[in-house]
């Protein structure tokens, strides 16, 4: 088949590899649909975070399940499914308190050995655990399937920073970072009740689709022009929220500065840089929270699967440039060039 590798910094290939093939029992083949590049993959392609010459990429994808193994009990051939960007097993005591991320038996697609999302097929770990079933008519609707694309990364994750960050009705909430998964941060805080929500970018595009997602206000400034900007529509307080989806040093020195005394950071920016800019006297003394990490998609889908369904949720504009499987370096060259926001992959 043909999958996506990194062979160096900006050296992305599509080339023939393995057919993917049952390994153990609880494994499926899945032929994928649709998958997408990720702004988390850019850090790789720019030389960042560090991969072996010929490793597979991508993380998001769903297809039709091709083959079963024989203890997959919830899944059949022909059923269309949504991965989750970590693979885990669903019974071990973290899937169980819903920290699927930290499955003693997980792993990330992508990872040394495994089959990335930016291919024709993908070997799945512990299907019953990791998969999620569709909608069979879905297969045949663009629109929706590019939208339920979105809940195998970038949906879930921008609704883990609107939890963590204690995003509720009648909050005010500022997002950090105009990237698809601050975008669907700003989607997300709508849909939980914030009653104002400032988006920080300076890309018109990009917060063009936060306005249409529910951002009320704009702030186009960086750094502490940006906190004033903030201050200034908030009274001088700051957002009862915050939402960091960059992981850059300056965005979350940003993010502490923009949040109400008493208030939360969630943070699901991938953080690279030389550092967190963080400052605990700060944070300890306006008794602000920060909680977030890596997001357990695998966890929310359910939730956001049938508000996608029902049309109360549309994460599909994120998505603004399509390639076929041969068309993913031009895509890769897309976002590192800020040309495209979110390249969507149909292999």
């Amino acid at each position: 088949m043909r999958a996506t590798v990194i062979h160096a910094p900006h050296d992305i290939r599509v080339e023939e590899v393995p057919d993917p093939s049952i390994q153990v029992s609880t494994d499926a083949v899945v032929r994928v649909l649709r998958a997408c590049i990720c702004g988390s993959d850019l850090w790789a392609y720019r030389g960042e975070s560090a991969r072996q010459p010929g490793q597979r990429i991508g993380h998001e994808f769903l297809g039709i399940v091709e083959e079963a193994g024989s203890e997959v009990r919830g899944l059949r051939k022909g059923d269309l499914v949504v991965a989750p960007f970590v693979w885990s097993d669903g019974t071990c005591d973290f899937c169980s308190e819903g920290l699927t991320t930290s499955c003693p038996q997980g792993g990330f697609w992508g990872s040394v050995g495994s089959d990335g999302g930016q291919g024709e097929a993908v070997r799945v770990p512990f299907a019953d655990g990791t998969l999620v079933k569709l909608p069979a008519e879905a297969a045949s609707d663009d629109r929706l399937l590019t939208a339920l694309l979105a809940l195998s990364d970038v949906m879930g994750t921008g609704h883990h920073a609107a939890i963590g960050a204690g995003v509720g009705r009648g909050s005010t909430v500022a997002v950090v970072g105009d990237g698809a998964v601050g975008l669907c941060g700003v989607l997300a805080a709508k849909r939980l009740g914030a009653e104002r929500i400032i988006a920080l970018g300076r890309h018109q595009v990009r917060t063009d689709i936060a306005k249409l997602f529910g951002a009320t206000d704009v702030v186009a400034e960086r750094g502490e022009a940006a906190v004033a900007a903030v201050r200034e529509l908030t009274r001088g307080q700051g957002a009862h929220a915050v939402i960091e989806a960059v992981g850059t040093e300056q965005s979350m020195r940003t993010a502490v500065d923009i949040t109400r005394d008493g208030g939360a950071i969630g943070y699901v920016g991938v953080p690279h840089g030389s550092g967190t800019g963080l400052d605990l006297g700060v944070m300890f003394d306006r008794n602000i929270a920060l909680r977030g990490g890596v997001a357990p998609v695998r966890t929310y889908i359910p939730e956001l699967l049938a508000d996608v369904l029902d049309g109360t949720i549309d994460p599909s504009p994120v998505f603004d440039r399509t390639v076929g499987i041969e068309g993913v370096p031009d895509g890769y060259r897309a976002m590192d060039e800020r040309t495209a926001l979110k390249v969507l992959v149909k292999p």
